[in-house]
């Protein structure tokens, strides 16, 4: 590569890339930050998918009704807080 090559665009190129960081944005402009709502959302996403997966080998194996019982109570409580929560997100 020469020297002359480094002066060139990047032909695959058409913009300017965007930067990632809050630092470089204009002097006023808030950064986007997570909110409360937001940091809720992903442990309950993710209690959701562990508790009905764990209830599924539950079911297909010698689990007692209680532990199944216990695995499905945590399925519908949190994807009960889901669906409460996000309407309220929309407001």
């Amino acid at each position: 590569m020469t020297t002359a090559d480094l002066g060139r665009k990047h032909p695959c190129r058409t913009t300017t890339p965007t930067p990632l960081t809050g630092t470089d944005a204009a002097p006023g402009t808030p950064s986007p930050a997570l909110t409360r709502e937001e940091v809720a959302r992903s442990p309950l996403w993710i209690l959701v998918v562990i508790s009905a997966i764990a209830n599924r080998a539950d079911s297909y194996g010698d689990a007692s009704t209680w532990v199944q019982l216990a695995c499905g109570a945590v399925t519908v409580l949190c994807g009960g807080i889901l669906v409460v929560r996000n309407p309220r997100g929309r407001r």
